[in-house]
């Protein structure tokens, strides 16, 4: 069933040519730019406001009404979305902040943030028609594939570096995925898949290679917002590699000022891309001023979320750096894992070495007084460190 709420079209975010929804979208034909779903907000917001959004159990679906399906009783789930934001007090005076919330993604089926772009990914793929799927995947996407499509009842082909942690590569096996182990990166087994997609019928969800991972992901920033009771922090922290939770959670920001649930021009948060130092195309594009990002030479991180060579959303990303006069941070492997510990020991928090790489970046970002002593930090925390054993053996 595909019969959209408040769906209306689907917008290039490069040429702003207008496309229907309908049936598997994919990018942009005419540019190859991501696809963005818009909504017809002031709608959407008169017939959902925050308070009733508040009293509803705080699942992913309950934002039905600026998601891409009409009923979400046909939605792909495994009750993903409603994860708890913390409050780390102890870590935030060692650190220097007034501030500091931590969004545990950890807490969602599959253990990260990509179950939400997965069930919505999942849902309308279904949905439009969709008889397989296939993702290339340095860890938790895949396996997040691999439970909502068996979830789905439709079979999925994984693309995954060799060097992929065991236990991406196990759960997506145990919840019935074809795993490949593929030489090389992300962008090795993207190719891969793209080259034989077409001719096994298998639908690519690649990130931003159709639009509606986004819209799963988006939900982060609704939730934020209705659990800081709807207003924001002054900074937003993001282990950032493909960068379909920074781009989807400023989309949130502008969709809820448009329904009329966030004041209009109220202030936001500066967005804080953050990269390991061996693999940081976003760095480098936001330093140099760059349009586009290029791929490093040698990718490597044991931050495995963090090893994307070729964003497809660089464009989208750098956009929202700069409108929020944010910034993008690298991050050394060393330090990341010793921010992970430094979590553990203060707060009780067992994250990913992404998780570890905001927590490193807020101490040099207040070191050097990029980010002030009397201000609120979100971390949002994309994963669950026990996805990650062999960085801490």
């Amino acid at each position: 069933m595909l019969g959209p709420m408040f769906l209306t079209h689907l917008e290039c975010t490069a040429c702003e040519g207008s496309f229907s929804p309908l049936g598997l979208p994919r990018a942009c034909p005419d540019c190859q730019a991501p696809l963005a779903a818009r909504y017809d907000l002031e709608a959407a917001g008169a017939a959902l406001d925050r308070s009733t959004y508040a009293s509803r159990p705080g699942r992913l679906w309950d934002l039905a009404e600026v998601l891409p399906l009409a009923d979400p009783s046909h939605a792909v789930t495994l009750g993903e979305g409603g994860t708890p934001l913390l409050e780390l007090p102890r870590l935030a005076a060692e650190l220097g902040v007034a501030r500091l919330t931590y969004k545990d993604e950890g807490q969602n089926p599959t253990g990260s943030f990509k179950a939400r772009g997965l069930s919505v990914a999942v849902t309308m793929a279904k949905a439009g028609g969709a008889t397989a799927l296939a993702v290339p995947s340095a860890g938790n996407a895949g396996g997040a594939l691999a439970a909502y499509g068996a979830r789905a009842g439709l079979p999925v082909v994984l693309a995954m570096p060799q060097d992929v942690p065991a236990a991406n590569r196990i759960e997506a096996e145990v919840t019935g995925a074809e795993v490949h182990l593929l030489p090389g990166t992300i962008a090795d087994c993207g190719r891969w898949i793209r080259e034989r997609a077409a001719e096994h019928g298998w639908f690519d969800l690649s990130t931003l290679a159709e639009p509606y991972r986004v819209e799963g992901k988006k939900t982060m920033g609704f939730e934020l917002a209705c659990q800081l009771g709807w207003t924001l922090p002054d900074v937003l922290l993001y282990p950032t590699g493909g960068g379909t939770g920074l781009v989807g959670i400023w989309k949130a920001f502008d969709e809820m000022e448009a329904m009329g649930w966030l004041p209009k021009g109220a202030p936001r948060p500066r967005m804080i891309a953050v990269q390991a130092a061996g693999c940081a195309p976003m760095v480098e594009a936001w330093a140099s001023g760059a349009e586009r990002a290029t791929a490093p030479a040698n990718p490597h991180t044991c931050a495995a979320g963090l090893r994307v060579p070729t964003p497809k959303g660089d464009r989208w990303m750098l956009d929202v750096l700069r409108s929020s006069h944010g910034r993008a941070i690298a991050i050394e492997d060393e330090h990341l894992l010793a921010s992970t510990r430094r979590l553990g020991r203060s707060e009780g928090l067992f994250g990913a070495p992404e998780v570890g790489a905001l927590v490193a970046a807020l101490a040099t970002l207040r070191a050097e007084d990029h980010i002030g002593h009397n201000e609120h930090v979100a971390l949002i925390a994309t994963g669950a460190g026990h996805k990650y054993l062999e960085c801490f053996g």
